[in-house]
């Protein structure tokens, strides 16, 4: 009986080490999935912000976590199931479904491009559109909105992953989608409430005269009325006053900073993926063509090739995102939507 205890702990150690090797692999798969997937994520947390804006303060973070349900919801309930169904059942349909993704990133970030370029009334419009309705009922219509375009995004980000980890078994697939959903979701929207809370927090600094002292008294309630300064709060309010300042005046610039790099993240994300997937189809010259550009790129600094040739790479299949996202939007405008529109129009209507 002894003899079979040792051989079942060795069964049951055995195990352990196969499935902490099984850990360690999906974790090292999923940091890889969302690298990949970063110009949707720094999008997304460029677009997301503005769902809170127009509300008041105490609605700002309640709005954003159920949103960040919405998103994990999406993630796990409907679009996790569906993409262990098409690697059980078609594989082959990931790589198309992948390359349709990421048209619509280029179309989306083909938009936004347009819309540095010319005017652009969607705000008014929406302004108009929100005209009469409470505030419970626009904040109903705001998460909707937001929760609905983040399964498009959540949607690339789990294809995305799903095609760096194809070849792995079931499980690893189902496991690294789920830490990868989960972690996005969790990064995204911790930036998101970051970002939405900066502004006050920095009136807040920038008000306070008793910096340090009300860091002192934080959990235990305000400070007392009228109560002076110390002679730390003396030294460093200046320095506390001036970071509030300086936070809500760089918040709007920081959003437009991030919306422009979420811009061309995405033209590069798209790009790249529809260059990937043309080359496994044999349509090979155009990611033929960008590696060499790159490599002779590279070739003038030795010290910092990799640096210049990843710049290169990317800075193409941004260009290649651009003229796609442009092609895609011709599409729709003057083949589609005519398309529907007169669909539309010739529908029975009923009573």
């Amino acid at each position: 009986m002894s003899s079979g205890l040792v051989a079942l702990l060795d069964d049951i150690a055995a195990l352990a080490k196969v499935a902490a090797a099984s850990l360690d692999d999906a974790a090292g798969q999923a940091a890889k999935a969302s690298a990949k997937a970063a110009g949707i994520v720094i999008d997304d947390t460029a677009v997301t912000p503005r769902y809170a804006v127009g509300f008041s303060a105490d609605r700002e973070l309640p709005i954003i976590g159920r949103i960040a349900l919405g998103s994990l919801r999406n993630k796990l309930v409907f679009l996790l199931p569906a993409a262990l169904l098409l690697a059980l059942i078609a594989p082959w349909a990931i790589t198309p479904l992948l390359m349709l993704g990421s048209l619509y990133l280029c179309f989306e970030g083909a938009e936004k491009v347009l819309e540095l370029v010319g005017a652009h009334g969607a705000d008014i419009e929406g302004e108009d559109a929100s005209a009469g309705i409470d505030a419970s009922q626009l904040e109903n219509q705001k998460i909707s909105g937001a929760v609905k375009t983040d399964f498009i995004l959540s949607a690339e980000i789990m294809a995305i992953t799903l095609a760096s980890v194809s070849q792995s078994s079931f499980w690893t697939q189902a496991l690294v989608l789920a830490v990868v959903g989960i972690g996005m979701t969790a990064f995204v929207y911790g930036i998101v409430a970051l970002i939405v809370k900066a502004d006050d927090a920095g009136v807040a600094l920038a008000k306070n005269d008793h910096p340090v002292s009300s860091l002192f008294h934080l959990g235990r309630g305000t400070l007392p009325t009228g109560a002076e300064p110390n002679l730390a709060d003396r030294l460093l309010r200046p320095l506390s006053k001036a970071f509030g300042r300086g936070l809500v005046v760089s918040m709007p610039v920081l959003l437009s900073v991030l919306s422009a790099v979420g811009t061309v993240a995405m033209l590069w994300v798209g790009g790249g993926i529809l260059i990937h997937g043309f080359e496994g189809y044999g349509l090979s010259a155009v990611g033929h063509l960008i590696h060499d550009a790159a490599m002779a790129s590279a070739r003038p600094v030795p010290g910092l090739g990799a640096v210049v040739e990843w710049v290169v790479t990317a800075a193409l299949s941004a260009v290649v995102g651009l003229a796609a996202g442009l092609a895609t939007m011709i599409g729709v405008h003057f083949g589609a939507a005519p398309v529907l529109k007169l669909f539309r129009k010739n529908a029975p209507k009923t009573v």
